[in-house]
């Protein structure tokens, strides 16, 4: 066998080795073992601005008062004739399911985007906006002691 049958094995049986890997497993290099990844969690979202918070607090009692209730028990005047009934923001279980971003998608863009119900209405006017984030502080802010 000459020198560049000996090279093309040699690729060829890299190549094999790899390809044996686990994708989310970092490759060997020909410097020695790869060095794990540590993934560090994306920084904490700023906290929303004073008039953020007041323009947030105004919507939540105009727009999400008559379903979901003062304090966000579900329990709003409108929720008696729906089905299903509004979330209960103070739930801890509803609070530990749904993630910051499904918060802010639903307000925006109303339950079918979220695979929810239709009874919740989107909101297009605020998609964007420092409103939202907003909305979702006060949402975070109110579980159950």
């Amino acid at each position: 066998m000459d020198k560049r049958h000996l090279v093309q094995l040699a690729v060829l049986a890299s190549c094999a080795a790899l390809a044996a890997c686990p994708a989310d497993t970092p490759a060997a290099t020909a410097t020695g073992p790869a060095t794990p990844t540590v993934e560090t969690p994306p920084p904490a979202p700023a906290a929303p601005s004073a008039d953020a918070a007041a323009e947030a607090k105004q919507l939540f009692a105009t727009r999400c008062v008559p379903c979901h209730g003062a304090s966000g028990a579900g329990d709003g005047p409108a929720s008696a004739g729906l089905t299903p009934k509004p979330a209960a923001f103070s739930s801890a279980e509803w609070q530990a399911k749904v993630s910051d971003e499904h918060i802010e998608k639903i307000i925006a863009y109303g339950g079918m985007a979220v695979g929810k119900s239709a009874a919740m209405p989107p909101n297009p006017d605020l998609d964007g906006k420092p409103v939202i984030p907003a909305l979702r502080v006060l949402i975070r802010g109110m579980k159950a002691p």
